[in-house]
């Protein structure tokens, strides 16, 4: 047996832990060029380890793995991670308001200014050629997806029957759920590690977590009480998140479907320009939650749905990292988080699918869209592919 140690009892002596105006100032300044979603992981590791000297390698890592077999955004869990560490529950909340805050107010404008201006000729033709690249953009995640996660062919299998089911209009909630179950039983041969290292400095978060859901959970209940349409558009962004296992683009196929194919709030083209405005802003690409609630009820639409699609991520955080030795060294867990992996390569293809079968095609567009594929693929910079696809597609489409 080991004894964890209180995060006050880490060898950073508490004059040089970060003041919390120093963590929220730091993320913040990261989060206005946080463009790329997970890319911003190798800024937050240089300023947390480089810059700062707040956490050592391995403190980082361990996170960094927890965060990715976590659902929700992986960059925006890493930087609460590093708050959590550093200042614990106080420190993960102001590391990830500021990280997120950006993202979060550049969204609320450009919403605004969509709505005002989305029916003028230039903004058609921009939105129609953005459309073409968010195609590219969801195939190359698929493609992203595969790469990474399929080594054997059982992990194709599972890709294509996730595909075949949200194809055929199966609930991706459904889908994530049986390949969790098929992860379980086929992976039974997966190597777990059953020594884990033991981190020290494990935060005790149980009574702030607590006190946090019970805010929330009356939070909830008096938005159902005053608001009802927006408790339902808070409520739905929230249970996206928690089913939103591989990062922030994970949650389109649940968002799609939710949002366009059950409740028609908005049409295939709309939700797609919404992506389009979530990829030229910092943050991850979650961030166009934002746009499906000013969209839907206006300015407290959107931040009552960026809340629901944050705050999951955020309590998952805090109230896993300490049982994390655990939890890592669970066989089930780990074989149930392989299925969901392979389940999102096939469901990000099915979107791919969905938003082509739903655009009008001709040679510009399809040419820009394999052209955009194709910088995706050598690992051009998305946000670059998005405003040269922008600009062309304002006066050339």
């Amino acid at each position: 047996m080991y004894k964890r140690r209180d995060v006050s009892e880490i060898d950073m002596s508490p004059s040089e832990r970060p003041s919390l105006a120093l963590l929220f100032r730091s993320f913040l300044r990261l989060g206005v060029t946080s463009f790329g979603g997970p890319a911003m992981i190798a800024y937050i590791r240089r300023m947390a380890l480089e810059q700062k000297n707040w956490l050592d390698e391995e403190t980082f890592r361990s996170g960094l793995a927890l965060c990715q077999a976590l659902p929700g955004a992986t960059a925006m869990q890493v930087a609460a991670y590093v708050g959590l560490r550093t200042r614990g529950v106080a420190g993960a909340a102001v590391s990830y308001i500021g990280f997120g805050l950006p993202a979060f107010l550049i969204m609320m404008l450009l919403s605004a200014l969509y709505v005002q201006t989305h029916n003028l000729p230039v903004a058609v033709s921009l939105f129609s050629g953005l459309q073409a690249i968010v195609i590219a953009i969801v195939a190359n995640a698929a493609i992203s997806f595969g790469r990474t996660y399929f080594k054997l062919w059982r992990d194709l299998v599972v890709a294509i029957l996730a595909a075949v089911a949200f194809i055929f209009g199966v609930s991706p909630i459904l889908v994530i759920l049986f390949a969790a179950l098929i992860g379980v039983m086929i992976y039974s041969d997966q190597l777990i590690q059953t020594n884990p290292t033991v981190l020290i400095g494990t935060p005790r978060t149980g009574k702030p977590l607590v006190f946090i859901l019970v805010a929330v959970t009356l939070g909830f209940i008096l938005l159902f009480v005053l608001q009802r349409t927006v408790f339902d558009l808070a409520s739905l962004m929230f249970r996206i998140d928690l089913f939103a296992f591989g990062g922030g683009l994970a949650s389109l196929p649940l968002m799609l479907h939710e949002v366009v194919e059950v409740r028609s709030w908005m049409d295939y083209q709309t939700f797609m320009n919404g992506i389009a405005l979530g990829q030229i802003t910092p943050g991850p690409i979650v961030i166009t939650a934002t746009f499906v609630g000013y969209m839907r009820y206006g300015p407290i639409g959107g931040i009552m749905a960026t809340l629901g699609i944050f705050l999951p991520s955020f309590l998952m955080v805090i109230g896993t990292v300490p049982y994390y030795d655990r939890l890592r060294g669970s066989a089930l867990f780990n074989r149930a988080v392989n299925g969901i992996f392979c389940s999102f390569a096939g469901l990000l293809a099915s979107v791919a699918y969905h938003f082509a079968s739903n655009m009008t095609w001709n040679l510009p567009h399809f040419t820009l869209a394999m052209v955009a594929l194709v910088a995706l693929l050598f690992q051009v910079d998305i946000l670059w592919i998005v405003l040269i696809g922008a600009i062309i597609s304002a006066f050339v489409l």
